[in-house]
């Protein structure tokens, strides 16, 4: 996912860190968790020579996450 703006990346980043955590049910702590569905792998920025060649670049992230085999 590519996102251009704060709020976008808000959204993204959020959404991933939600799914890529297990969950734990505080009232039954014996239960097992419910497993994640994405993993998260990491961001990437533009590096410096692409921001000079384009400078409308520099708010630009990607944020790379995995699906796992757990059903969506």
């Amino acid at each position: 996912m590519i996102s251009f703006h704060s709020l976008e990346d808000r959204i993204v980043k959020t959404f991933i860190a939600r799914e890529s955590r297990s969950e734990v049910d505080r009232r039954a702590p014996f239960a097992p968790e419910k497993p994640h569905r994405l993993r998260s792998i990491g961001r990437i920025k533009p590096s410096d020579a692409e921001v000079r060649a384009n400078p409308r670049a520099r708010s630009a992230v990607m944020r790379v996450a995995e699906r796992t085999e757990v059903p969506a």
